[in-house]
């Protein structure tokens, strides 16, 4: 009996541990940055997150819900979104839809963008579904179809340099829309928009969004927007949201994040906000999966987002500032990069700058 004991705890599993949706997406290019940036002690650029403090207003309330007394603020919430903040993001969102919403059934809250990108990839895309991913793209799209049983479908913004010798925009790189039309069949479930677009920093015109909208409504596909830096949109440029485009809104899912807006990305407060019809199938997974928000988050975010509905478009709303603040350390880093022999892409939005830096390879 001894013998029999030893030998079992010894004995190795030999069947298949881990799930074949995991199967080639084991890597994540994150992961691999920061692990080189903290073992070699570099400066670490490739991350996406501010290296400034999140607006004092935001702290502030974030403070006051964490001592102010309300005891159930260090308890579970509603678990599709604290009432405040749904409250206020349906309030936000009617006014830039022009439409009106049902802060319980039109808007969900998430651990993030990026659990809100996988409610909507795991809630909506089956088996053999082909979604369509705009290049270059925020990595995580593609391991994500895949995990949901999907096969990614790859279209490229192509880029147009300018003939005068100027440094290249994102808004040279363009969709060529025959191309974007050929990847459309009775196979394609969704297309991933992301404007402004993570790493390019491109803001897709009305003209291309109008173009991707006219084939959705076509083919009838979904579209699952990550819209998370909407408000970071510079030179006088406008952020255009899909879903207020014709025919869009039964189709779309808009994907938004506390940590993009109010530079918390450590707070991890996300949402959707998109038709009943839809999120109903986000709710499901999200209820089955993490279920439930941090509350005392929630309730910071939504007292942000108060203040900004009383502030909207006003000089001294954050939303407005911050832009302003990044446009001047966009064009420094811009001249920066330039000034050292790299040909930095000038980007309309978010806070990516991509450099081509193929002259360096080309020196002795």
């Amino acid at each position: 009996q001894t013998h029999f004991l030893s030998h079992s705890l010894q004995a190795k599993m030999s069947r298949r541990v881990q799930a074949r949706r995991l199967e080639g997406i084991d890597k994540n290019v994150w992961v691999e940055f920061v692990k080189l940036a903290t073992t070699y002690s570099k400066v670490n650029l490739g991350q996406g997150f501010p290296d400034f403090p999140a607006p004092d207003f935001l702290t502030e309330a974030f403070t006051r819900a964490l001592g102010g007394g309300n005891h159930m603020l260090h308890q579970y919430t509603r678990a599709f979104g604290h009432p405040p903040l749904v409250k206020v993001l349906a309030q936000f969102f009617e006014k830039l839809l022009g439409r009106d919403l049902d802060p319980m059934t039109n808007v969900m809250v998430t651990v993030g963008a990026y659990q809100a990108l996988f409610c909507c990839f795991q809630a909506l895309v089956d088996e053999g579904d082909e979604v369509i991913i705009i290049e270059p793209f925020f990595d995580c799209y593609e391991p994500m179809v895949k995990m949901a049983g999907g096969t990614p479908v790859f279209v490229p913004l192509r880029p147009n340099p300018p003939k005068d010798g100027k440094l290249m925009s994102s808004a040279d790189w363009q969709l060529d829309p025959a191309e974007l039309a050929s990847k459309f069949s009775e196979r394609t479930k969704a297309i991933v928009l992301n404007s402004p677009n993570n790493p390019l920093g491109k803001v897709f015109s009305r003209g291309e969004l109008g173009l991707i909208a006219e084939l959705c409504v076509k083919h009838d596909v979904l579209c699952i927007s990550d819209e998370v830096y909407e408000w970071l949109v510079y030179d006088g440029k406008q952020h255009i949201r899909i879903a207020s485009l014709e025919g869009m809104w039964d189709r779309t899912v808009i994907i938004g994040s506390a940590g993009k807006t109010f530079s918390a990305t450590g707070w991890k407060v996300g949402w959707v906000v998109g038709p009943d019809r839809l999120l109903q199938h986000l709710r499901t997974v999200h209820q089955n999966s993490v279920y439930h928000c941090a509350t005392i988050a929630q309730e910071a975010v939504a007292q942000g987002f108060q203040r900004e509905l009383m502030l909207y478009g006003k000089p001294e709303s954050y939303f407005v500032q911050l832009p302003k603040e990044l446009q001047q350390k966009r064009d420094w880093l811009v001249r920066s990069l330039d000034s050292v022999g790299m040909k930095p892409i000038i980007p309309e939005g978010t806070y990516f700058l991509v450099a081509d830096i193929s002259p360096f390879s080309e020196s002795p």
